[in-house]
């Protein structure tokens, strides 16, 4: 989980990542912000988001987006 925090801050460290939980339909993230969430998180945890995970749930918290990362690297052991 740290990882993610360290990515998310670079991104935005106005947020207080510990409490937000409507990054997205909040707006508090921008479409270019969650492009390069993306890709950071993809490189950084060595994973591939497919589609059926971009939904705006799994990316409005900082413990969402943990808990798709652990689901898609068990998919893939």
């Amino acid at each position: 989980m740290d990882e993610l925090l360290e990515i998310l801050e670079e991104i935005n460290p106005d947020v207080d990542y510990e409490t937000e939980d409507n990054l997205i339909d909040g707006k508090v993230y921008d479409s270019f912000s969650i492009i390069t969430l993306i890709g950071e998180i993809c490189e950084r945890f060595d994973i591939e988001i497919s589609p059926k995970w971009m939904r705006n749930e799994n990316f409005n918290s900082a413990e969402a987006m943990w808990t798709m990362i652990q689901s898609i690297m068990e998919e893939d052991e």
